[in-house]
């Protein structure tokens, strides 16, 4: 017996610091990776950042119209897929349950929920670039939407289904149709939820460049027409870092940095909310 419990004791070590040191080494890795953007981007943080465009090589200038053109596209892309995804995923909870339907979208939805966002920008092409015979921010903003609304149709139908079905039955019990109960109590009791599912799906199409190269392409001025194309920053970082000009390259760095800044707050952000959900 003691040589068994010795032999458990043994495995379980190793199975815990086996886990333990793939721990070490990611974690080693996502800091050597914030590192490389901090020691190479945060020197390049400026007013000018935020206040100048573009520059021709050897220019100052900086990214404005890249930062302005991802907002205005995540911001179009978010509206289509909150307004989706929340009705498909109030669907699936509420009505859809354990039906072949249901099971159906589910499956599509995983599908399109790891597709390859290259493929997501090629299918936009063909449906908005190609026949119009031009980019546009709105098809930037239509891929965006197709990589977003699965995130948001996953957790909002995660979310609903841990609200207590004595919330929908008190409701039901004052005379309330289902619709009025889902609208008015269900989604109200998750809104912390729905809008950790939100800020996730933003986090998850911010960086985003595949779709927009074929859809949106990118523009060096400062562009507020949506049917126009349009900059944005991931756009500008590949087109940045890929060249020969220094100052090219640490607009890049800089660029990288405020995305993975910007990612980084979303994702504290959502996670403080899912915790205040949990805790409820």
């Amino acid at each position: 017996m003691s040589a068994r419990s010795a032999r458990r004791r043994a495995a379980n070590a190793a199975f815990v610091g086996a886990t333990a040191l793939a721990t070490l080494v990611a974690l080693a890795a996502l800091a050597l990776i914030l590192w490389s953007l901090v020691s190479q981007g945060f020197g390049g943080l400026s007013g000018a950042i935020f206040t100048q465009d573009q520059p021709a090589p050897g220019s100052p200038g900086g990214l404005r119209n890249a930062i302005v053109g991802s907002l205005i596209m995540c911001a179009l892309g978010m509206v289509i897929a909150l307004v989706v995804g929340i009705l498909a995923g109030t669907w699936l909870s509420e009505y859809g349950g354990q039906s072949r339907y249901a099971h159906a979208v589910r499956f599509l939805n995983d599908v399109l929920l790891s597709a390859p966002s290259i493929l997501v920008g090629l299918f936009v092409y063909e449906l908005m670039v190609a026949p119009f015979q031009g980019f546009s921010a709105y098809a930037g903003a239509v891929a965006l939407a197709f990589l977003a609304t699965p995130v948001v149709v996953r957790t909002t139908e995660d979310i609903l289904t841990l609200q207590p079905g004595a919330l929908r039955e008190a409701g039901m019990a004052l005379g309330a149709g289902r619709a009025r109960v889902i609208r008015t109590i269900v989604w109200r009791g998750a809104r912390a939820g729905l809008v950790t599912g939100g800020l996730l799906a933003f986090a998850r199409i911010s960086g985003e460049t595949a779709p927009l190269l074929f859809t949106s392409l990118g523009n060096q001025y400062l562009n507020l027409d949506p049917t126009q194309p349009m900059a944005a920053l991931p756009t500008t970082i590949f087109q940045f870092a890929l060249s020969a000009f220094d100052d090219w390259r640490q607009l890049a760095w800089t660029g990288a940095l405020l995305i993975a800044g910007t990612v980084l707050t979303i994702n504290i952000v959502g996670r403080l909310l899912a915790r205040e959900v949990s805790h409820k």
